[in-house]
């Protein structure tokens, strides 16, 4: 089945802004994707004719927000083929998410027990596995990539243990698009007993995530990458494993009794989720989550990768540029440099041609050093991008490199 992009972006409205007097060319999907009007529509609608907290509210709109809330809940765990909808946890975005997770394994570590993580690690499923271990006097070890950017998996075998206690890796990686095997290796840290967590961020908007066929313990991801409004996330967790959880936050709502010296916490989800929701983002979260579900992911998917492939083509044929990361399964992404040229000049000359892409370390610089460069431009395609597109992309690209030069 084909796809019909021209009236796929006509549900988006941003698409026809012009920037400079251009058309705009959005190239920047890992950082954030654009949200169609069904999405941008919920949010209107949540304000003007539902606004109320919800849960404990003796009044209509309170029972209707509590309803819109609760129901988007039980689309996402319909979307990750969650085993129950308490396993949905909202969060304010993966970064909150993966510190959950890490404040409570920060609680469960002892001396001499290990955290793995990879070189292709966002800061965010990084520093917060650091801070971990730091706090337990555990050991952070780091698995390895080729100069190509895929993950070294014989050396992930050889740093598992029986004193692995953590295993968190992104399901593709934000900085070069490179796409783990998270199902085999989260089946190799499950064999020594890991508690593993896999970063979906850049992996959620691709479409066929089932939880349960992966295996993990727990899988974060934020609504702003799949369409959805800003400022909120997930994290699913398996509900043996979160009903135990050391929690994150106390406060109103995840409470079950309290005196002036003691507090019991309620069950889940409220458990993990103190405070006042962010309602309205997860009301929108639902409604990307309903709008992406109707579309056909096949499609999508041979759709991006044949925007992927048409780019990698014209970045092999451009004389001084290099792509950076080569990995033979990837998705979305074409991070680059051009020579002579910094990352940050190469943005700059394609901003005011109406190219918008994505420049610096990407939150890897870790990863960047590992490399052995500074920071790259980095293009990242979705569903709703064209192959004219990527000829803008590259029109500015000629036309900066002989700026630059």
């Amino acid at each position: 089945m084909s796809l019909d992009v021209a009236a796929l972006r006509a549900q988006f409205p941003i698409l026809s802004k012009t920037v400079d007097g251009k058309p705009l060319v959005y190239l920047d999907n890992a950082a954030t994707t654009q949200k169609p009007q069904a999405v941008i529509d919920a949010l209107v609608d949540f304000y003007t004719g539902t606004n109320a907290n919800v849960h404990r509210g003796a009044h209509h709109l309170s029972d209707e927000a509590t309803r819109r809330y609760e129901n988007a809940r039980t689309s996402v765990a319909k979307f990750i083929n969650a085993t129950v909808r308490e396993e949905v946890i909202w969060t304010a975005g993966t970064t909150e998410a993966i510190n959950i997770v890490a404040n409570g394994v920060g609680q469960l570590l002892s001396e001499g027990d290990e955290v793995m993580v990879t070189e292709l690690e966002h800061h965010a499923n990084l520093v917060t596995w650091q801070q971990a271990c730091r706090r337990a006097g555990a050991t952070l070890n780091i698995v390895p990539i080729f100069d190509s950017g895929e993950l070294d998996v014989e050396a992930f075998d050889r740093l598992l243990s029986e004193n692995t206690k953590m295993v968190a890796f992104p399901h593709v990686s934000n900085a070069l698009g490179t796409v783990n095997p998270i199902k085999l290796l989260t089946q190799k840290a499950k064999a020594v007993g890991a508690w593993v967590l896999v970063d979906g961020a850049q992996g959620i908007a691709h479409g066929g995530v089932d939880v349960q066929d992966i295996g993990c313990d727990f899988y974060a991801f934020s609504g702003h990458k799949l369409f959805g409004p800003t400022g909120i996330g997930c994290l699913w967790g398996k509900k043996d494993v979160l009903e135990t959880w050391p929690v994150w936050q106390v406060g109103g709502e995840m409470i079950k009794d309290v005196t002036y010296h003691e507090a019991t916490w309620g069950a889940l989800p409220n458990r993990l989720e103190a405070g006042t929701p962010n309602i309205a983002g997860a009301i929108g979260m639902g409604a990307a989550v309903d709008w992406f579900s109707g579309l056909d992911v096949k499609a999508l998917h041979e759709h991006e990768q044949k925007l992927l492939a048409y780019a990698t083509q014209q970045a092999e044929a451009l004389e001084g540029m290099r792509i950076i990361g080569t990995a033979p399964n990837k998705v979305g992404v074409l991070s680059f440099a051009l020579d002579g040229a910094h990352p940050a000049d190469i943005g700059f000359i394609l901003d005011r041609q109406g190219v918008a892409i994505r420049t610096g370390d990407n939150c890897a610089q870790p990863l960047m050093k590992r490399l052995g460069v500074p920071g790259t431009a980095r293009a990242s395609f979705s569903i709703y991008n064209t192959l004219e597109e990527v000829d803008s992309l590259f029109a500015a690209l000629k036309k900066a490199k002989m700026m630059l030069a």
